[in-house]
């Protein structure tokens, strides 16, 4: 078995591989093993070094990508890391290793690049916490029933403010501006490559086919500045001479609390629009307290959407803020070595310094439990209370807990 990092040559057998991890039947026409090659030249920049395969021979049969991004910490740092995608393994070749020969390969790259932190989103939960990931963020799907409330009265409005439609190409144009200010708000969100930008407006098709054609809309505060971005489908279903129509939410950002209710609000009112159903949402997001009936509003299981694993933690402690000042001393566990030891996280100045350190330990954990804490989501409390960390120091879980979480939940608005 040969785990290699893949070049342009290896394209076509490396997709097939990853379409069958993937439970789908590659597709092997001319026209389509053309596009791939083309598409995947583009999406790796002709850079292939972040990309492996095994081979059993001449076929691939496992698959491995990781990309440079920027993912955002509290306080609005953006911290470079390695998000992992496109990972798969053959169902012949399970249970060999070579998953883990590839991750450990990759994570060991990351340290040499000098990457903080690895990313990924966990297709099935039990395999990547013994790598050290802990889940970073969640999210949640929405579905709004719009026959049985309105929104309150005294939701923030903006008098001059609209909601107007904009052209594929207008998304291309002016999407990103709005994005990259909204991910500095937003803990847990990562940067969109101009690639990204135009298979999201459906200028681009991926090999796997064109994207759903949606409806583009922006909202533009009293000023005119374009303060959200939305993107939706409907499906145009009637029962009887009624319209049942369900409006999908693929994307809503906002910079503003008045531009996110205005394009809610513009979703709920579309004509014949009964349901409007948002997937992978914030935990917390603001519009169930801007109906009149949350009631109204189902909302699905919270499920774990990115895990983080922490490399260097250091760099990735200090780069964020924090909500206490306060000092807590961690000792951390590493089966693989990159982030063992033990650490101060020190904000009693106001301003973060996480450094090695030779006093006591306040709490004594796993990288993973470390990394699920790095944006400022889950419960040191808690996870004391399951046996996950170990309290060294009465009170230290309390202590850490009113350190390390941040008044909103972090939250990543995009599959990678």
């Amino acid at each position: 078995m040969d785990i290699r990092t893949i070049g342009e040559g290896d394209v076509i057998a490396w997709t097939d591989a990853m379409a069958i991890g993937f439970q789908r039947v590659p597709d092997n026409s001319k026209d389509n093993r053309e596009k791939r090659v083309d598409h995947w030249v583009r999406r790796v920049h002709n850079d292939f070094t972040r990309a492996r395969g095994a081979f059993d021979g001449d076929r691939c049969v496992g698959t491995f990508r990781s990309f440079a991004t920027g993912l955002t910490l509290p306080g609005g740092a953006i911290l470079p890391v390695s998000a992992i995608t496109n990972v798969t393994v053959t169902p012949t070749h399970r249970r060999r290793g070579l998953l883990t020969s590839m991750m450990r390969a990759d994570l060991a790259d990351s340290v040499a690049r000098g990457e903080a932190m690895a990313i990924l989103i966990g297709a099935e939960y039990r395999i990547y916490g013994r790598f050290g990931f802990g889940v970073a963020t969640d999210f949640q799907k929405l579905t709004l029933d719009t026959l049985r409330t309105d929104f309150v009265a005294d939701a923030p409005v903006e008098a001059g403010g609209r909601v107007e439609f904009v052209t594929p190409e207008q998304v291309v144009e002016l999407g990103p501006a709005v994005y990259e200010e909204f991910r500095r708000l937003r803990p847990g969100a990562i940067g969109r490559s101009p690639l990204w930008w135009d298979m999201y407006a459906g200028l681009e098709a991926p090999p796997s086919g064109p994207t759903p054609g949606r409806f583009h809309a922006v909202y533009r505060d009293p000023s005119g500045r374009i303060t959200g971005l939305l993107g939706y489908r409907v499906n145009d279903h009637w029962v009887e001479f009624a319209p049942r129509v369900t409006l999908t939410v693929d994307a809503l950002i906002a910079l503003t609390p008045e531009a996110e209710i205005a394009l809610w609000r513009f979703c709920a009112n579309v004509d014949y629009v009964h349901l409007v159903e948002a997937e992978d949402r914030s935990p917390d997001e603001l519009l169930t307290h801007w109906v009149e009936d949350p009631r109204a509003i189902t909302t699905g299981s919270r499920r774990d959407f990115v895990w983080a694993r922490v490399l260097d933690v250091p760099a990735a402690f200090s780069a964020r803020t924090y909500g206490a000042r306060d000092k807590v001393v961690v000792d951390v566990r590493d089966d693989l070595g990159y982030a063992a030891g033990r650490f101060a996280i020190d904000n009693r100045s106001g301003e973060a310094v996480c450094a090695p350190t030779g006093d006591p330990a306040d709490l004594a954990l796993d990288i993973a439990e470390l990394s699920a804490f790095v944006l400022g989501s889950g419960s040191p409390v808690r996870r004391a209370d399951a046996g996950r960390i170990t309290e060294l120091v009465p009170g230290a879980a309390e202590r850490a807990e009113a350190l390390l979480r941040t008044p909103r939940e972090p939250w990543c608005p995009d599959w990678f």
